[in-house]
């Protein structure tokens, strides 16, 4: 088996992990010779902030840059246990791209998760980014003539090589990483970028999903009539696209179908279809992940009950609609006005596994603003 197939197979239990599957690591244990090699370019370095009142310790170090802290006492602590060999936290940004094209050239952030993974509890809450955010972006100013804000989801756009206008080899997943942390305080430690063409793909791989739509009102927000449906990738797609009753109902179909196809691959028949997911996936992802967290994740898909994963979405009270001019459209665009102050704090907490608190499984209803995959 050659490294391409080897690396292919490491990427489709990624992608099963992060969709909430669970499917198992064993063919991983098989790759030890690369499974600290990340699969692709990692994220460029982020600063941590530090407290204004933050003074040197004479216990730290510095060696070639880095920093450092020398140990001063040792004790016993009472540390909890991770699951599947995992560290405690890890957080990823799973990006959605519109392109339909095989390769990263370009492509807007048309879907942006902030994804946490708890390996101690353990627990997986994903967080929407509303991509029609007015943000800075660093790096961009010196290609734009000095405009250095746009959409959050341009963040994505910009990076990627056909625009040059980073020479990162993180590309859109590392500039939009860096635009996170920049405006809501955002750390990452992992990415992982999905076009359409791929999404669709692993549908149909696994011979569709299924959506139960339990009334008018879920009708209205997904689309499709009232009862069971059976949808292909493309008609998946195009529910996870879906905006017609706004872009916070959009979010909700996407993280409906995300669960919907979390379901398909935990069943056990789809085992016999996963060198159809094999070639789906080739050439049509980008993560910085190594083989070993690969199989940490596959390994944490098997123990996660369906109530300890979580989809959220800030609260919609704090979001006006409004628009601004855009100086390289030379046209007012829409955007939503927010105080990016209360959007991190969420973030700070949501990263800290205090928000949202947990809640039960629920049938569906329009007021929802977060999901339970059942």
């Amino acid at each position: 088996m050659s490294r391409t197939q080897k690396s292919i197979i490491a990427i489709l239990s990624l992608i099963i992990a992060l969709l909430l599957g669970a499917i198992g690591f064993t063919a991983l244990r098989q790759y030890r010779s690369f499974a600290d090699q990340p699969l692709g370019p990692v994220l460029p370095y982020t600063p941590i902030s530090l407290p204004p009142t933050w003074t040197p310790d004479p216990s730290i170090v510095v060696q070639n840059g880095n920093v450092t802290l020398v140990p001063t006492f040792s004790y016993a602590t009472n540390t909890p246990q991770s699951f599947c060999g995992g560290q405690s936290v890890m957080n990823i940004v799973v990006v959605g791209a519109d392109s339909r094209a095989d390769s990263y050239q370009y492509g807007l952030g048309d879907a942006i998760r902030l994804v946490r993974v708890d390996f101690v509890t353990p627990k997986v809450t994903i967080l929407e980014f509303p991509r029609d955010l007015w943000v800075e972006i660093p790096h961009i100013s010196d290609d734009l003539d000095g405009q250095d804000h746009e959409k959050l989801n341009q963040a994505y756009l910009y990076g990627q090589p056909g625009f040059g206008y980073w020479d990162d080899p993180s590309g859109g997943p590392g500039l939009l990483a860096l635009t996170l942390n920049l405006n809501f305080g955002v750390k990452t430690d992992h990415y992982v970028s999905i076009n359409m063409r791929t999404f669709v793909n692993v549908v149909n791989a696994v011979d569709g999903i299924d959506i139960n739509v339990p009334d008018k009102a879920a009708s209205k927000l997904f689309g499709l009539p009232v009862g069971e449906n059976h949808l292909n990738g493309d008609q998946a797609l195009k529910v996870a696209r879906n905006r017609q009753l706004g872009t916070f109902d959009r979010a909700d179909n996407q993280n409906i179908v995300l669960c919907a196809l979390r379901k398909k691959l935990t069943n056990p028949k789809v085992m016999t279809q996963i060198p159809d997911l094999i070639d789906s996936f080739r050439d049509n992802i980008l993560t910085d992940f190594t083989p070993a967290q690969l199989g940490q994740l596959a390994c944490l898909g098997t123990r996660l009950p369906p109530q300890n994963i979580q989809f959220a979405s800030f609260p919609q009270e704090l979001f006006t609609q409004t628009r601004v001019l855009d100086p390289v459209f030379d046209k007012k665009v829409f955007i939503w006005d927010v105080d990016f102050a209360v959007l991190s704090d969420y973030v700070r907490r949501f990263q800290a596994g205090t928000w949202p608190v947990p809640s039960p499984p629920s049938a569906f209803t329009e007021e929802e603003t977060e999901i339970v995959c059942q």
